[in-house]
């Protein structure tokens, strides 16, 4: 089945941008006697989202380009190369080069590629161990006919003679090129972007120069150009484009309603009796107004996850044929739904964790034959809502993750690990920077940046990200996400004079336990028995480094909350109630906390933290071994 990739067009072109933006400002920044490693890194990363998102659409000479710069900085932070300002310059016109491909795949201008060749050729020289040149040094004219050098307003691009199963996204065709080129005014767009996917000049030796054309066929001859393009139907819409800074800027005021709505609430309740009733009828018809706003607002910005997913079956095929393996690709859930600002930002993560499931999870044909499963490997893109959250899964049928190799990885690498450790903790290494199992380095994988990257996306988005695996049968990976990044219901609770927040759809019950109820045991602290389940008891009190109120379990509560796999029960003076919070970030006003996601407004003016339960649950992890402040 063909897909039309030209709907994603706009996320990968800003994307890209996005990233050659933050790129050139780092290097324009950096001071070369002086540079440090996360410096470096962060201009890696840039390169490598541009690699991965220019190889989904098959721009093959991006791809080589971004690889090439991935390979001298790879040296560099690693320690191998020092820092020059010759090598500054270097990547900086490395960066251009891919903002004028990034230009002419929108088919604004084109792209000259001599000033390509040698851009890859200066990358090579320095980064070889001599300095001497790896590749072509020369400046080889392009074909004739080429599309890089062709102007945008004169240029016709060829089709190639027989389809191809890597063969990029198809475009509007224009008339084939004549000996007496039209006038400018008078030319139909090319049908292809000039300089987007160009195949190496034929002066190139063999694997050498300019690394271009990993995803696309070659090129045809001016002849067989696609014919004109047809005239498209027309319908009409029955939606709009909005701008979403306007969308936005509704959720932003209806979230201040929200805030205003609480606080009339909290006025009511102290205020003249005779007026009382009139006025909690209409603070209930408030209610239920602000509540259709609200869910009719973020509806706007609400989109199937299809989006996303459905960019991955191209991906899947020609990462497949690369590899030499045989996928077939399982999408389950595409109709669910989620905030628009986490479709965009979930993007990059899930084509890692794609990638990596092909790459180190799916064993070749010969592999999975002689273990017993069959040659076509399965991997399952699933995506569902559970509770406030949206779920998604990544899973494969492979060799599933290597546990020993892991860890002596992590030894080898310096990276501290605990004495038999759970599968957890050892899976958990693969998040650490630069962690890398693969036995070399290509352009799919094994520089250690992959991982690192999807985990930090996924946290700054609010969620997190775990691990299934069995060794012979697959793995699986699982990422949680809140469905909207602005309101989210809440259970308030207090504790030592201050109110917290609680996230609803991470508590499952709460109690008041029995003076006995909760037990101490050695290694695991204290702990209560609920439903013949041993919990961890764990003092907010404690993690917040507050003076407790309340000493003993049974004056106080036990909200049981749900973290993965994990549950535990968290110990609060008391519960006040349930409402609607408006999400301020804490980062952007403040700073990073930890066992905290966030802040919000309450109905008296007061702010009130939104308590994170999975970090607050690694918190209690670290401090399993101290005794509790809470007394028996």
């Amino acid at each position: 089945m063909d897909l039309d990739m030209s709907q994603f067009t706009a996320i990968f072109v800003d994307e890209a941008h996005e990233h050659l933006a933050a790129m050139e400002s780092q290097l324009l920044a950096i001071q070369v006697e002086s540079v440090t490693k996360a410096e470096l890194n962060e201009i890696f990363r840039a390169a490598h989202s541009i690699k991965g998102g220019s190889a989904t659409f098959g721009l093959g000479d991006v791809t080589g380009v971004a690889h090439e710069l991935e390979s001298l900085l790879d040296l560099l932070r690693n320690g191998e190369l020092a820092l020059t300002h010759e090598m500054v310059d270097a990547l900086l016109k490395a960066r251009d080069v891919i903002a004028q491909m990034i230009a002419a795949f929108e088919g604004k201008g084109s792209v000259d590629a001599d000033e390509v060749a040698l851009v890859c050729a200066a990358l090579k020289r320095l980064a070889a161990p001599s300095g001497s040149a790896r590749g072509a040094t020369s400046s080889p004219r392009p074909q004739p006919g080429s599309a890089a050098t062709a102007p945008a307003a004169q240029s016709s691009t060829p089709a190639p003679s027989a389809p191809s199963p890597a063969a990029p996204m198809s475009r509007p065709a224009a008339p084939a090129a004549t000996a007496d080129p039209p006038a400018p005014q008078r030319a139909e767009p090319p049908s292809r972007p000039p300089g987007a996917g160009t195949s190496p000049p034929a002066t190139l030796p063999p694997g050498e120069g300019v690394a271009f054309g990993f995803f696309e066929g070659a090129p045809a001859s001016p002849a067989q150009a696609a014919p004109a393009r047809a005239a498209s139907p027309s319908f009409e819409s029955s939606s709009i484009r909005v701008s979403v800074e306007k969308v936005d800027q509704i959720i932003n005021l209806v979230g201040e309603l929200v805030i205003t709505q609480a606080m009339l609430a909290q006025t009511a309740a102290s205020g003249d009796s005779r007026l009382q009733e009139r006025l909690t009828l209409s603070l209930a018809q408030l209610d239920r107004n602000t509540r259709d706003l609200q869910e009719a607002a973020m509806s706007i910005r609400m989109m199937p996850i299809s989006t996303v997913f459905n960019r991955f079956p191209r991906v899947v095929r020609d990462l497949a044929a690369r590899l030499g393996k045989q996928v077939e690709l399982r999408l389950v859930g595409e109709t669910t739904e989620l905030d628009k600002g986490l479709i965009e930002k979930i993007s990059d993560p899930l084509t890692h964790l794609v990638r990596n499931s092909l790459d180190h999870g799916i064993e070749t044909p010969a592999e999975r034959v002689a273990s017993g499963k069959s040659a076509m490997g399965l991997v399952t893109l699933m995506a569902s809502h559970q509770g406030g959250n949206i779920v998604i899964e990544v899973r494969d049928d492979g060799r599933g993750l290597d546990r020993e190799r892991i860890l002596a990885k992590a030894r080898e690498r310096g990276i501290a690990v605990p004495e038999n450790p759970h599968d957890e903790e050892v899976w958990a290494l693969i998040f650490e920077p630069g962690f890398s199992t693969a036995a070399a380095v290509t352009d799919v994988s094994g520089r250690g940046v992959g991982m690192d990257v999807v985990r930090s996306n996924i946290v700054s988005l609010g969620g997190r990200v775990e691990i299934h695996s069995e060794a012979g049968r697959g793995t699986c990976m699982t990422v949680r996400l809140p469905l909207t990044l602005a309101i989210l219901d809440g259970m308030s609770v207090s504790c030592a004079d201050e109110v917290f927040i609680l996230p609803l759809n991470s508590i499952v019950e709460s109690l008041r336990p029995a003076p006995d109820a909760v037990k101490t045991i050695a290694g695991r602290g204290r702990v209560v028995q609920i439903r013949g389940e041993y919990l961890p008891v764990v003092a907010l009190a404690d993690m917040m480094g507050l003076q407790a109120r309340v000493s003993a379990e049974s004056d106080g509560i036990l909200v049981v909350v749900e973290t993965g796999q994990r549950r535990m029960a968290l110990f609060v003076d008391a519960l006040l109630g349930q409402h609607q919070v408006v999400i301020k970030s804490l980062e952007r006003n403040f700073r990073k906390v930890s066992g905290v996601s966030g802040a919000t407004i309450m109905g008296d003016g007061r702010v009130a933290l939104i308590l994170d339960a999975s970090g607050l649950a690694r918190m209690a992890a670290h401090r399993v071994a101290e005794p509790s402040t809470v007394n028996a």
